[in-house]
Order: C-alpha cells, then sequence, then structure tokens
C-alpha cells in the first residue's frame, strides 16, 4: 500500500483576487479557430494574449485574471488562440494580431522555435513582443512572465512522487502535454535531475509520453502504460489535463494503491481525483492571477516602465524578477489534495 501525500500547501497562493477572480472563465465563443474579445474597447492601449489554445479550464481561468486586469487598468485586452495545441495555428493567430497593430503581443508558445519569426516580425513593426506560462525564444521577448521558479518546482513534484509512493525506489514513468512544450519539458527535466541526484533508485520507464493537451489521449495512454508496465510505481504528470487522464486511466483499473500519480492540474478539476486516491497531490499556481499579471506588465513594458523584484503589483502582491531583469515569477506553487482541494474556486 502506498503512502498517500499529505495536505500541507508547499506555498501560498497570490492573495488580492478580486471579487469573482476566482471562478473560471467563461468558456471561448464558439466556431471558427479562434476566439477574439477585447474586455473593452476605449483603452488606450491594446494587449494581445495567446495562449497555447482556447477551450480547456486553465486558460479559461487566464483569461478571465487577463481580461479582469483590461477592466481595472484601463487597457484593450484581446485574448485569442487556436482551438488545438498546434505552433502553425498560433503562427496565424499573431499574423492577424500584427495586422490589427496591437501594441503587445503576449504568447504562450506551443513551440518556441516555430513562433520565433513571426515574433520578429511583430518587433520589426514596433509591437512589444512578451511571453507568458511558457518561454519563447528569450532573444527576441522583451519581457517574459513565468508561474513559478521552474528548478524549484521541477524537483518539487518528483520529491512529490516519492512521498507518495513511500518508498525510493521503483519504476515511474512520465506523461505531458505537447513534446515541444518549453514549460513542460524544462519542469520534467529538473524532475529528472532531482530523481538523479537524490533519488537514485528509481527507474525512469520509456520516453516521456506525449498527449497532445487531450485528457482523453493522456487516459488511452496511460492506460497502454498500465498494461505494458505492471509493474509501474508512480507516474509524474505535466500540462493541466494529462493528470486528470492519467489519473482516469488509474482509477479505471482500481490501481490507487499501487500506483502513484502527481501533476499540474487545477483543483477543482482534480478533486474527485483526489477523493479517491487516483491523483495523490495535484500542484499548480493561481491560473486567474497568472493572467492578470501578464497583462498588468505588458501595461508596464507598453509605457516604457521597468517591473523591479519585489514590487508590489496590484491585485497580485509582490513578484519576483531574475536576475536577467526580463523573467517575472508570479510566485511559489502549491499543493491540492483531498484534504483541501474544495477550498478552492479554480
Amino acid at each position: 500500500m502506498k503512502k498517500l501525500a499529505t495536505g500541507l500547501l508547499s506555498g501560498m497562493l497570490v492573495l488580492g483576487l478580486l471579487a469573482g477572480c476566482g471562478q473560471k472563465g467563461a468558456a471561448p465563443a464558439p466556431g471558427g479557430d479562434a476566439a477574439q474579445e477585447p474586455s473593452q474597447t476605449s483603452g488606450s492601449l491594446k494587449i494581445a494574449v495567446v495562449p497555447k489554445l482556447i477551450g480547456i479550464p486553465y486558460f479559461n481561468a487566464s483569461e478571465q485574471g487577463a481580461k479582469q486586469a483590461g477592466e481595472d487598468l484601463g487597457v484593450e485586452v484581446i485574448y485569442t488562440g487556436p482551438t488545438q495545441a498546434d505552433a502553425a495555428a498560433q503562427v496565424k493567430v499573431i499574423e492577424d494580431l500584427i495586422s490589427k497593430k496591437v501594441d503587445v503581443i503576449a504568447v504562450a508558445p506551443n513551440d518556441p522555435a516555430a513562433l520565433t519569426p513571426v515574433l520578429k516580425k511583430a518587433k520589426a513593426q514596433g509591437i512589444k513582443v512578451m511571453d507568458w506560462d511558457t518561454k519563447a525564444d528569450q532573444s527576441v521577448v522583451d519581457l517574459s512572465v513565468q508561474q513559478v521558479d521552474d528548478e524549484v518546482y521541477g524537483r518539487h513534484m518528483a520529491d512529490l512522487l516519492v512521498q507518495a509512493m513511500g518508498k525510493e525506489e521503483g519504476n515511474v514513468a512520465i506523461v505531458t502535454g505537447g513534446l515541444s512544450a518549453q514549460n513542460l519539458n524544462t519542469w520534467i527535466d529538473w524532475s529528472l535531475k532531482q530523481i538523479e541526484e537524490k533519488y537514485p533508485n528509481l527507474k525512469i520507464i520509456g520516453e516521456k509520453i506525449g498527449t497532445d493537451e487531450k485528457q482523453q489521449v493522456a487516459y488511452q495512454k496511460t492506460l497502454d502504460l498500465l498494461k505494458a508496465n505492471p509493474d509501474l510505481d508512480g507516474i509524474l504528470a505535466y500540462s493541466t489535463v494529462a493528470p486528470l487522464g492519467a489519473a482516469q486511466a488509474i482509477q479505471e483499473k482500481g490501481l490507487q494503491d499501487k500506483v502513484s500519480l502527481i501533476g499540474v492540474a487545477l483543483p477543482t478539476d482534480s478533486k474527485p481525483f483526489l477523493e479517491d486516491g487516483s491523483l495523490d497531490t495535484a500542484t499548480l499556481w493561481n491560473p486567474v492571477n497568472l493572467g492578470y499579471l501578464t497583462v498588468a506588465a505588458a501595461k508596464e513594458l507598453a509605457e516604457g516602465k521597468t517591473i523591479e523584484n519585489g514590487q508590489d503589483i496590484p491585485n497580485i502582491g509582490k513578484v519576483e524578477v531574475k536576475e536577467d531583469g526580463k523573467t517575472v515569477i508570479l510566485g511559489p506553487p502549491s499543493d491540492f489534495t483531498k484534504e483541501n482541494a474544495g477550498d478552492y474556486n479554480f
């Protein structure tokens, strides 16, 4: 029997949410390859926020925060993206934004290298370029808004898995979202580094398993993984939908007490799986705050201002700025378990 993860939080959620910001954002408008809806039309600045894809809970929540920031700060926010986690579709979205002559484009790239040419085109036309959630080519971006310190987060996930397994040896698999997603790959690398340095008796089975940011794909591939590896002890799942699909497979096979699962996931989505033990711990940050911070930072950038380390961002709190002067960190992650998942509204 494995030891379940404890319900202690690893970090405090960023305080200062506006009323109603704790709920998931509304689903984007149906139809077409992308939804575009400014938060208001009278803003003097036009800020475009481009997620990896629209229509999943994580990016819906980020949309809510971005649009709330637009209303609070008096800027026009265009939140738009492809309906699939596809780099070519993102390029088309950005080309359209360039034609609209927006002031800032903030993108969470599906494939950083694939977006470099179009982001350079945007800069050549005087548009400020940012990344958020996932890093783009750092030689192109003017500012980078990230959720957490990548090393801390990746190492923390490995520690959580060992805690859930109740042992420091066994067979572990990696399930992720898009195989080209820079943020997911960075967290995976740091998790593997932590395992190599601290848990040398853990064995990683096979290559990381991509799921295209689709829960159903994660579910099916985890079923295949479980069938092929009856001696599997744990799974690390990256992207907010991959853990749900993996947990669904573990739940269906009744392996809650045999296979431990740690994943990047929202507490509301995770709650049913946390309660029955098919997901031991979900670890994340507040995506509403991330969307809000992205727009707040974009406004500062457009106005020629610099965000300083420890600066207090209204409705967000103090943020960390890395030594490069352009990487802004929202804050530490939080862990969600069956004991505390019901306390959150995102």
